[in-house]
């Protein structure tokens, strides 16, 4: 049930009608409550303060009429922005980067802050009451309506620096590096049970997990993204019910109604080939939605800087620059999970092994990381040099042999490809000699 909840929660942050919707009920109360203190308090406001409170029914009408006018239409101004500012991302970036708009918290506040207004101003005005109708002012609302109006100028100035910053290529890599790292730190380590760190208990292990009988598949009873895994939970289940899940998909896998999302067998303190007595309740465990999100999705992350600079590398846009600052933040994201220790495939209770994990391990992440922008970069001798760069800058971070041996690899490939695709001698000679000197640092 929390998975679900943690689903849904993250459905309403990136959209663009929660938070203000929950501005115009909080107009509402806000408009209640001054009407209220208006009626049933003894402040004279209108006496003490007759410049700042002395404004009469008509007048007050006149003011609320022109305040929610003019809110409305700078309300559908600014959707109209924001759906101008998405359509260019969509076309100049990458379709994937859209929900990083959607769920810009200042978007959706400023969004809320003028619908706000415009439904306080239409309750206040609705208990205004003339001369011949028992005269009723609600003066101190009436007030708060003209201070909120010219916050509103305010609000519309920020708003509009927010979004010709928020379009500039370096705000939205850096936004999407952050929204990376953050998951990077959340997911490695992964304190998921206890790793199997006993070469014999792991080698029995595996050799149970890769036996083809005894296991049960659990299909998927939806069709999408598979966005979350509630691994703890998921831990608790399997060692409850003395059983090995062996997880058949990645975070990130498109998965199709009826696909084998796990596979379960009795435990190895209990062999038995045929069917346990466990319940086939496992996706209450996982969230499956229309699209990948980020937070447990680091490949995700990577991949939309990936389609930021394949985009800017296309022969419609051909931008270079946008290029490279993507390779620039692909090399420190690379950095940061040199940095880390990968969770083990096999996972156990303490005694036994539990949970048999799908996982990207190092190579996988550097592979996605570089492979498509060097085979994109055909020719484009200012790509190779920053590719090579970010590489050292990834291999900076290594002491393990293994990971500066993936690292090595890649720029072999991409020295040779380089030598292969770029025109001049003068630009091969330049990659060989950058080559070179930054040959160390992956060795």
């Amino acid at each position: 049930m929390n998975n679900r909840l943690g689903q849904y929660w993250q459905q309403l942050r990136e959209s663009l009608w929660f938070v203000p919707s929950l501005m115009v009920l909080g107009s509402f109360g806000l408009a209640y409550g001054l009407i209220r203190f208006d009626a049933e308090t003894s402040w004279q406001g209108t006496k003490r303060f007759p410049l700042l409170f002395g404004v009469g029914a008509d007048g007050s009408r006149g003011m609320l009429t022109a305040i929610a006018g003019s809110m409305l239409t700078v309300a559908a101004l600014i959707f109209s922005l924001t759906l101008s500012a998405i359509s260019q991302v969509s076309s100049q970036y990458s379709p994937r980067v859209l929900r990083n708009f959607m769920r810009d918290r200042v978007n959706q506040i400023v969004m809320g802050y003028f619908v706000g207004v415009f439904a306080y101003s239409l309750v206040v005005l609705g208990t205004i009451r003339g001369s011949d109708e028992g005269k009723f002012v609600p003066a101190t609302a009436v007030l708060v309506s003209l201070i909120l109006a010219l916050g509103g100028v305010a609000a519309l100035i920020y708003f509009i620096h927010h979004i010709a910053e928020s379009l500039q290529t370096g705000t939205i890599v850096q936004h999407i590096f952050h929204e990376t790292g953050k998951a990077i730190e959340t997911l490695f380590p992964d304190e998921f049970g206890e790793p199997v760190d006993d070469p014999d208990q792991a080698e029995a292990a595996l050799q149970y997990s890769d036996e083809q009988t005894g296991w049960w598949p659990i299909l998927s009873t939806q069709t999408g993204y598979l966005q979350r895994i509630s691994t703890d939970e998921l831990l608790h289940w399997a060692t409850h019910n003395r059983v090995v899940l062996r997880i058949e998909k990645e975070i990130g896998s498109f998965v199709g109604e009826g696909t084998v999302l796990f596979s379960v067998r009795s435990g190895m303190e209990r062999p038995d080939p045929d069917q346990a007595d466990w319940p086939d309740d496992l996706m209450q465990f996982v969230s499956i939605g229309r699209h990948r999100n980020v937070e447990q999705d680091v490949a995700f992350g990577i991949q939309q800087l990936v389609d930021i600079a394949l985009k800017a590398l296309s022969p419609g846009i051909n931008d270079t620059t946008t290029a490279i600052m993507a390779i620039d933040y692909l090399g420190a994201i690379g950095g940061q999970l040199a940095r880390r220790d990968f969770p083990a495939r096999l996972r156990s209770d303490g005694k036994h092994v539990r949970v048999m994990v799908r996982a990207a391990d190092f190579d996988d992440y550097i592979r996605l990381a570089f492979d498509l922008p060097r085979l994109n970069a055909d020719g484009n001798h200012a790509v190779f040099r920053r590719l090579l760069r970010a590489l050292a800058l990834v291999a900076a971070d290594v002491n393990d042999p293994d990971r500066k041996a993936v690292l090595q690899e890649q720029a072999n490939y991409l020295l040779t490809y380089a030598e292969q695709t770029l025109p001049t001698d003068y630009e091969k000679a330049s990659i060989r000699s950058l080559y070179s000197t930054l040959r160390p640092v992956w060795m």
